[in-house]
């Protein structure tokens, strides 16, 4: 059993593999957080010291231990507005206005397997998973919350959401719900949290925690550019392959904040969950509402050790079983060869000279529907251009499967332009505030996904497109964060629910498409990588990582998002040179290299390849099919420390049983007389032998992880080198 329950000192205990987690129920029925980390013997009790702290008062109960504070010990989700002043888990207001919220254990259960959380993405059950639900109750308002807690032992992680319910006979506005709330009552940590903008998305930065509140998050209506929703508590002494760190991932896509709180005593608070900002959900007596899920997870082996946990899981439980071992195919995009100027012959010229160099799937992009020459109108008419392509969207497929590929589309399906024709008809469908002008951004507003006559046009206009040709993939695009968050469908008092509302309608929109078309595979995309998460991803098996297809860039890009995410989710193309967002010229050699540690395609016109290019692009595709199913799954460790100062970038793929292995090195600055670019690898059998493809030379694993490898010096720009081993028999 990973759960465990012991009686006579209340202690519940949480194991998987090689972390411990436990709780204490204490006096007054308070639920207290003991311990979460390496896996450890005993109960952690021994943990707890008390002490009258001066202005930490004391609940009612135990008012004659002034030693006994809420605002002092370990919570295991704290309440709010009664003694402690350290960040809240939950915020209410009853209908008398009081503010007050004091959570009390009441009872738990503990259960095999998990159930699926109603119109929410979540961690799909694994056979070893099982569930603890532990029963909070506020006696006064008759507020019931429902920790949950899933735990997955062989892939070293516990998912928690919660549940509340009004158990009351009034209504309560809930404004503020957090998925998780951990209290580390002692350690050193740093913070690294993911920042960035569009074209520059996931970039790590180490933030030591001072003492009072560090918070990251997004109110922009989606996970975001700006901000992921991940976040890593690390040691202070943590590296890339050693320290304790731990990793907190929201399975959401929306408005999101991570906190973090280092108290008076230097104890550690993480709490994350829905943004609270704007947010205020009335829940009726009776009524119900669920939390997202967030993953937390533990590795003793540094950031490496932890992202290869989140790897695993998303891999293996959250992505879709119909895609966990499909190889993605080779695919071209039409946007940067040819924008909004195209027609059907074009496009069929794309594809015949694709499929020459063994492209699998050609994607149709922004431009084929409505009135849609350019960004600034058309959205929401999906209906197909036939005057533009000069044939239908059946015909064009047709022509496509004909040739030997598959055809994908892209949408945009939550925007809305003001210049379309479903904005004339229901201008009252757009999130918009009464009397005033909105905020543009592409001259497009957003759907109100909040409403269900809006979902259902969706899903019948997507559909009466996907009916009427062979699409194999879909594009899915979200290109404006959201403002006016106003729905035209909600009382004013219920206004603070329309954010998430419009998630669940997007997350129902999918599921309804997934459930008719269960073949369709669709990428996600936000502006490139404005809506990466765990969310999308049990939709989508992989997400445009960004619309900077600079390969440089991409080296920082791919990098940040590898902490967390897959090379299995990142969509990774080669694209022209000069680059289309910044000017710079790559070499293809390396262009290529960088985008086989994703799910490779290509953004250019195949057309104005020269013969030697189109040469290396064949043998770009071949190696990427020969070492597919090494990158999509093997494990993926980075070589170079964060900020180590190196002009180099270097990463690698090993498989599962350690056969083979994968050595990348992009260099990023040429300097005169350098010294040789030198790393260890990791991952290796240490008493193995492996061959070195290409030279036919042999080196012990151990070698190569303890005394390393050196590649040539750098000549030109932005120089790479793959290396492939293979472990020698006998």
């Amino acid at each position: 059993m990973s759960i465990a329950y012991h009686e006579e000192s209340r202690v519940i205990s949480l194991r998987t593999a090689h972390q411990l987690y436990q709780m204490k129920v204490a006096e007054g029925n308070v639920l207290l957080h003991l311990y979460y980390g390496p896996a450890a013997e005993g109960e952690m009790g021994y943990l707890l010291r008390t002490a009258n702290r001066g202005f930490c008062g004391n609940p009612y109960e135990q008012r004659h231990d002034r030693g006994f504070s809420l605002d002092t010990l370990p919570q295991e989700y704290s309440g709010s507005g009664v003694g402690d002043y350290r960040l809240s888990a939950v915020r209410a207001v009853a209908a008398d206005g009081s503010r007050s919220v004091d959570l009390r254990y009441v009872s738990h259960r503990i259960e095999a397997g998990r159930a699926e959380l109603p119109g929410l993405p979540f961690v799909r059950a694994a056979e070893d998973t099982e569930t603890l639900v532990v029963t909070l109750r506020d006696s006064v308002t008759g507020l019931r919350a429902e920790l949950r807690y899933h735990v997955f032992p062989g892939h070293d992680v516990i998912v928690r959401s919660v549940r509340l319910v009004n158990e009351g006979t009034r209504p309560l506005v809930i404004g503020k719900a957090a998925s998780a709330c951990v209290d580390f009552p002692y350690g050193d940590f740093d913070v690294l949290h993911f920042h960035g903008r569009h074209n520059m998305e996931r970039m790590p930065e180490r933030v030591r925690l001072p003492r009072g509140v560090t918070a990251f998050g997004s109110t922009r209506g989606m996970s975001s550019h700006q901000s992921n929703p991940y976040i890593i508590l690390r040691d202070r002494r943590a590296t890339e392959t050693a320290g304790d760190c731990y990793g907190f991932m929201l399975v959401y896509s929306g408005n999101h904040l991570e906190e973090i709180e280092v108290d008076q005593l230097g104890g550690t608070r993480v709490v994350a969950g829905i943004h609270p900002e704007g947010f205020a959900w009335t829940l009726d007596p009776g009524e119900r509402f669920d939390t997202p899920e967030c993953i937390l997870s533990h590795s003793a082996e540094g950031l490496n050790g932890l992202s290869r946990q989140f790897h695993n899981l998303i891999r293996e439980q959250v992505i879709a079983p119909r895609w966990r071992e499909a190889r993605r195919p080779v695919l071209i995009n039409s946007w940067e060869a040819a924008y909004f100027d195209f027609d059907a012959a074009k496009i069929l010229r794309f594809a015949q000279s694709a499929r020459e160099l063994g492209v699998e799937m050609l994607v149709l992009d922004d431009g084929w529907f409505g009135k849609r020459d350019d960004d600034n109108s058309g959205l929401g008419d999906w209906t197909v251009n036939e005057k533009k392509l000069g044939c239908s969207m059946g015909e064009l497929s047709a022509q496509i499967h004909a040739l030997g590929l598959r055809f994908g589309l892209w949408f945009e399906p939550e925007m809305i332009s003001e210049d379309s024709d479903l904005y004339r008809a229901h201008p009252d469908w757009a999130l918009c505030d009464p009397d005033r002008k909105p905020m543009l951004s592409r001259n497009q507003l957003v759907l109100d996904l909040s409403r269900q006559d809006v979902v259902d046009y969706l899903f019948g206009a997507l559909c009466a497109v996907l009916d009427h040709a062979q699409i194999d993939y879909v594009k899915w695009d979200f290109n404006r964060s959201v403002a006016n968050c106003y729905s035209h469908a909600l009382p004013a008092d219920r206004q603070g629910e329309t954010a998430h509302r419009c998630m669940l309608g997007t997350y129902q929109l999918l599921s309804r498409l997934l459930a008719r078309y269960p073949e369709l595979m669709i990428e996600g995309c936000s502006g490139g990588g404005g809506r990466f998460d765990a969310g999308m991803l049990f939709y989508c098996p992989q997400i445009w990582c960004s619309d900077d297809t600079d390969a440089v860039e991409r080296l920082e890009i791919q990098r940040g998002t590898s902490y967390g995410y897959p090379v299995s989710a990142m969509g990774a193309h080669v694209s022209a040179v000069p680059n289309h967002q910044t000017g710079r010229v790559v070499p293809m050699r390396t262009r290529g290299i960088v985008a086989q540690s994703g799910t490779f395609g290509y953004e250019l016109n195949p057309n104005a390849l020269t013969d030697a290019e189109k040469e290396e692009v064949k043998a770009q595709i071949a190696d990427y099919r020969r070492y597919a199913r090494l990158v999509m799954h093997g494990d993926y460790y980075r070589l170079t420390e964060l900020d180590d100062g190196k002009e180099f970038s270097a990463w690698m793929f090993v498989a599962r049983d350690g056969g083979e292995a994968l050595v990348n090195l992009v260099v990023t600055h040429v300097r005169a007389n350098d010294a040789f670019p030198w790393i260890r690898l990791r991952g290796l059998i240490p008493e193995a032998c492996y061959r070195l493809e290409g030279s036919g030379e042999i080196y012990a694993g151990s070698a190569l992880m303890a005394a390393g490898i050196s590649f040539p010096a750098a000549a030109g720009e932005y120089a790479a080198h793959q290396l492939h081993f293979v472990r020698v028999e006998g």
